[in-house]
């Protein structure tokens, strides 16, 4: 039996699931399995086909347009799907498993498609729920018109693994069965632990806040991250010289974010480019607390990944999002911090306030981020866990839906 996933990023890529991805992938082939990824071709250039630690890659041709807008996004879908699609049917045999992530949103349900035509087994790995966050960000109803079918996919799914509880169970309330759920929380990149002072101290040189109390946001500015209230707590903090918000990542709401912060003549919050995965945890560790944001509404759709990677540099964390969710739960239970609503900004002052003013104070959210992350464990214990869903057999033929 092989593996094959199916993504619109790996590696070289750096985003998030490229990461997350790529370390499952060799993880899975380390453990003596046949893995195969079709991703999409970066724009500087990699080979159309490759094989790297174990793993066969397949990149095919599709648009990456740098341009902002719903219009370039659905055409870097599009021409992405239909390659994907093309190559699986090439690629697929009776008795693989098929792993689809979710971008594009929807790819699931091609990869279903196939593994129907060639007698293979389809999983779905949901990293976020579509067409529901694009309702939430666009409020255009209509999008939720592709829900049907991805549900479809889903219910005739060997197994469908998602990152939380609450997103585990929209697929229950889609008609999935509890017994093909798993929830399987993401982890931190491979390499990152906590780094000695001289190591995170050099970083801080760089960026030129030695000896202030940095405030770390890490990672996409995309929709679905609340950044509006950062700035907010920024100039509600602006009186205190020590205490500087470090920004570092690109994405839609990056742009108009440093407009914002320029317009307020906000001079405690500096921008920096994403950070290369070699040096993403010097650059965790330099920061002595991190933000991790969720806009209303997409609570139940995703679940940020940036918190591991957190946790496994021993940093506490702030958390902006929907009160009582399923991620600031995590946070207030499990001591790595504290969470507040978008609205509470004179907590959330208070809060770095008191840190900035006696940091021996973090201690014990450092020590429970440390805590928090060996005992979630990495790429290897997801490796292992994977093997177990793959072995997962092929369920019975879906319920007859006419209407779909």
């Amino acid at each position: 039996m092989s593996i094959v996933f199916v993504n619109r990023f790996y590696w070289p890529d750096e985003t998030a699931t490229a990461q997350l991805l790529a370390d499952l992938a060799e993880g899975l082939a380390a453990r003596g399995r046949r893995v195969t990824v079709i991703a999409s071709r970066p724009p500087a250039g990699a080979p159309a086909a490759e094989s790297r630690r174990g793993v066969r890659i397949f990149r095919v041709g599709s648009t990456r347009s740098a341009r902002p807008g719903l219009a370039a996004k659905a055409l870097d879908f599009a021409t992405f799907f239909a390659g994907a699609f093309a190559r699986l049917l090439r690629s697929a045999r009776r008795g693989d498993a098929i792993v689809a992530l979710t971008d594009p949103p929807l790819i699931g349900a091609g990869a279903w498609l196939v593994a129907r035509v060639r007698g293979a087994r389809s999983f779905h790995w949901v990293q976020d729920i579509y067409p529901e966050i694009a309702v939430v960000l666009t409020g255009r109803e209509e999008l939720g018109a592709f829900r049907p079918w991805r549900d479809r996919a889903w219910r005739g799914a060997a197994g469908c693994v998602t990152l939380g509880g609450e997103m585990a169970g929209v697929l229950a309330r889609s008609g999935v069965p509890r017994s093909r759920i798993r929830v399987l929380p993401n982890w931190a990149p491979a390499g990152l632990g906590p780094l000695p002072p001289d190591v995170t101290g050099a970083v801080r040189v760089t960026w030129g806040v030695t000896g202030r109390f940095v405030v770390g946001y890490s990672g996409n500015f995309g929709r679905v991250h609340d950044l509006k209230p950062v700035l907010a707590l920024a100039a509600a903090v602006a009186d205190i010289p020590d205490i500087v918000f470090v920004f570092s990542g690109g994405g839609p709401q990056r742009a108009a974010l440093e407009a914002e912060a320029a317009r307020r003549g906000l001079t405690n919050v500096r921008f920096r480019a994403a950070e290369p995965r070699a040096s993403l945890g010097a650059s965790l560790g330099a920061a002595d607390l991190h933000l991790v944001t969720l806009r209303p509404g997409c609570e139940d759709f995703v679940f940020p990944s940036k918190l591991y990677g957190i946790a496994a540099v021993g940093r506490p964390v702030l958390f902006i999002g929907p009160p009582g969710c399923e991620l600031g739960r995590l946070v207030e239970t499990e001591g790595l911090g504290r969470a507040f609503a978008r609205e509470q900004a004179a907590g959330m002052a208070a809060f770095l306030r008191e840190l900035s003013a006696a940091p021996a104070r973090a201690a014990p959210y450092r020590a429970a981020a440390l805590r928090f992350s060996a005992q979630g464990g990495g790429a290897p214990e997801a490796a292992a866990a994977w093997e177990k869903i793959l072995a997962f057999p092929a369920p019975e033929a879906p319920e007859c839906h006419p209407t779909l």
